[in-house]
């Protein structure tokens, strides 16, 4: 008797199971959508009705865009998390290139600078001398200052707040792969971001002016005390000639990177016959010139072929902006995405030490910030750090 009721207890387990509406059951379309399309999370590289891509690109993860549409073009693992360095200044001056006004003046002090990680990337700011916000731009767009990083972001309220802001404005501009640890991109423990990410601070950022002009920009004189002056050069060798590589024409900006944890990392964009294209280029395998020249034969390959390619996915739009939110996942690919590690250690700034009443200002974006702290790592080619 027994087992005839559990007999008939199954059978009617499964006809329900059987009956069930078909909403109720689970499907594809009720997994996590991928930001900007589910081919982005794909692994190898996605390109639809063109041939012809670059044979020699060693980067582990590439994307090339159309600036004006957002359409991707063509991707390789778009969405694989890794050490942005240097390229993260982009998302820090969309953050806070309009807070300042360019002729707004500030006289440094010991405490801007106290916070910098050893090894850095300097332009060369010097306690008790005045500079203009735009002097203090141009030290982060041409040499990638982490000095002139860092006295703005204390211009800003500091370093803590700065980050806060910087991971919000991430969130907005639905760039999910990033997380912030510092505002300079310096090798920290969980800095990461994606090919995808960067490309969407980049579009986002050409389209102020001050952005636009300050990448672009080749040379600059700069303070040195008094009225004294010394001239700085961009870094970005496509826009310059410099090591040995020929200007890219057409180029507009729009920044590089190196640190020992990232390798070289790019985004460029550049404008011919009226159409601009975008190019992230992170972590090649070969040498400090790779990331530019693979940079340049993925833009030759847009303008070449790009009429005739069909979009593997698309850049998003701003949360402010009327963007549709996409839920909050991280790729597919979690094989090819680099996990976010816990920090260890202390860094030389406590991110978030004293600012719980700035990260509670900023409303629900900050609270996306994961509660970290970080050690600086990793020297270049010559035992220094870079951001």
């Amino acid at each position: 008797m027994r087992d005839s009721t559990r007999l008939t207890r199954r059978a009617a387990l499964g006809l329900t199971a059987a009956a069930l509406p078909l909403s109720a059951a689970p499907s594809a379309s009720a997994a996590p959508r991928v930001v900007g399309g589910e081919r982005l999370a794909r692994d190898g590289i996605q390109v639809r009705g063109a041939t012809g891509l670059p044979g020699k690109l060693t980067a582990r993860s590439w994307l090339l865009a159309d600036a004006a549409s957002g359409e991707v073009l063509a991707s390789y693992r778009a969405h694989r998390r890794l050490a942005p360095a240097s390229t993260l200044k982009m998302l820090f001056a969309d953050t806070l290139l309009k807070k300042f006004a360019r002729t707004d003046r500030h006289r440094v002090t010991d405490a801007d600078l106290a916070d910098i990680p050893y090894g850095s990337s300097l332009v060369g700011i010097k306690p008790g001398i005045t500079y203009t916000v735009e002097q203090l731009w141009q030290g982060v767009f041409l040499r990638s200052g982490n000095d002139a990083v860092h006295v703005l972001a204390h211009m800003n309220g500091g370093v803590a707040r700065t980050v806060a802001e910087m991971q919000a404005r991430a969130e907005d501009l639905q760039a999910l792969d990033t997380h912030v640890v510092s505002p300079d991109g310096f090798d920290h423990p969980g800095q990461l971001s994606s090919a995808y990410d960067l490309t969407l601070f980049a579009r986002h950022g050409l389209a102020d002016d001050d952005f636009r002009a300050y990448c672009r920009t080749r040379t600059a004189d700069f303070p040195a005390g008094g009225k004294k002056t010394f001239q700085i050069q961009n870094t970005d060798r496509l826009l310059t000639g410099a090591w040995g590589l020929g200007t890219y024409d057409g180029l507009i900006g729009v920044k590089n990177g190196y640190t020992s944890d990232a390798g070289n990392t790019f985004t460029g964009a550049a404008t011919r016959g009226g159409r601009t294209l975008l190019v992230t280029v992170m972590h090649p395998a070969n040498g400090s010139n790779a990331v530019y020249e693979e940079t340049a034969a993925l833009l030759d390959w847009g303008f070449d072929r790009g009429s005739s390619v069909r979009p593997v996915g698309t850049l998003v739009t701003p949360l402010s902006e009327g963007g549709a939110p996409t839920p909050a996942a991280r790729p597919a690919q979690e094989a090819a995405s680099a996990p976010v590690p816990a920090a260890k250690g202390t860094s030389s700034w406590r991110l978030l030490e004293g600012a719980t009443g700035a990260v509670a200002v900023l409303g629900a974006g900050a609270l996306a910030l994961r509660r970290r702290r970080a050690t600086t790592a990793g020297t270049d080619r010559k035992g220094r750090h870079r951001g």
